[in-house]
């Protein structure tokens, strides 16, 4: 297995294994991913047993797979990677036409590294993909931050800034709410490209209160405001009814850096590709 990881860096190709029992879902994430990444190397297979055959004859630097297989679950696939796989931590993606309703009524899995909901539209996924296997070193934007340990904030505030990030940090949604009211009666619509936001904060607003008042009474959508909600929870109905109020995604604590930023470019692309497709219907 070293002789084969050795020579798969030199050559500097990602390998991509695409799991789905449709032959359709299946060439169509082939042609997203070699049309948006040229120099990936795109497997595919039908059924869960095939993927382990793939797995074990060498190495794969990200698995997309269907949540449903015709010879089993897609997390029971998930689950046998983490399990199984003699090489690095593997990002698990599972492409799906109803990821929401997916996570609200079967909940989260640790096994799984992240979402795409192809309701974003398969060019999307050559980006969400992209975030993974080709890091970015730097990015624009503007982050309304809420947290209210000074410690973490430091930490956090550190780490988006290094990719170049513009952070607004706050310690309670009542603070991060005035300035969104601010901005907004400026004429400068919510006034940050994306909120970042704990759940349990000082005040009396908790992040899922924020997420329904910027959802609700501020009629944000989660394409014209991003929200990504850090969360220490773990209880799939807890996480399941914070997606329900509006959050884009989740990001469990304590934070890893490269899941964190990569999850936050993606919501930000998300956000600027929204602005322009209503900009150009405008």
């Amino acid at each position: 297995m070293s002789a084969v990881l050795t020579s798969h860096i030199a050559s500097d190709e990602p390998r991509v294994l695409v799991v789905d029992g449709s032959k359709v879902a299946r060439r169509m994430i082939e042609q997203v991913l070699r049309s948006e990444l040229p120099n990936v190397v795109v497997m595919s297979c039908e059924t869960g047993e095939q993927a382990k055959q793939h797995l074990e004859a060498g190495v794969v630097d990200l698995v997309t797979m269907a949540l449903t297989l015709p010879d089993m679950d897609g997390f029971e696939l998930a689950r046998y990677i983490r399990e199984h796989t003699p090489q690095a931590y593997i990002p698990i993606i599972v492409v799906s036409g109803s990821v929401t309703e997916m996570l609200e009524t079967r909940g989260m899995s640790d096994d799984v590294t992240d979402y795409f909901d192809k309701a974003l539209g398969f060019a999307a996924l050559g980006e969400f993909i992209r975030g993974y296997i080709s890091a970015q070193t730097s990015a624009d934007g503007q982050v309304l931050y809420v947290e209210d340990s000074k410690v973490v904030a430091l930490a956090t505030r550190r780490m988006l800034e290094k990719y170049g990030l513009k952070v607004t940090h706050v310690v309670s949604v009542e603070d991060a709410l005035a300035l969104v009211d601010t901005a907004k009666a400026q004429g400068g619509g919510p006034g940050a490209d994306l909120i970042l936001t704990d759940v349990y904060l000082k005040g009396g607003l908790t992040g899922k209160e924020l997420l329904e008042h910027i959802r609700g009474p501020y009629g944000y959508s989660k394409g014209q405001l991003p929200i990504l909600v850090m969360t220490a929870d773990d209880n799939p109905a807890n996480q399941a009814a914070l997606l329900r109020a509006g959050a884009n995604d989740l990001v469990s604590k304590p934070v890893e850096e490269r899941l964190l930023i990569t999850k936050l470019l993606f919501q930000l692309r998300v956000g600027k590709n929204f602005r322009q497709t209503q900009s150009t219907r405008a």
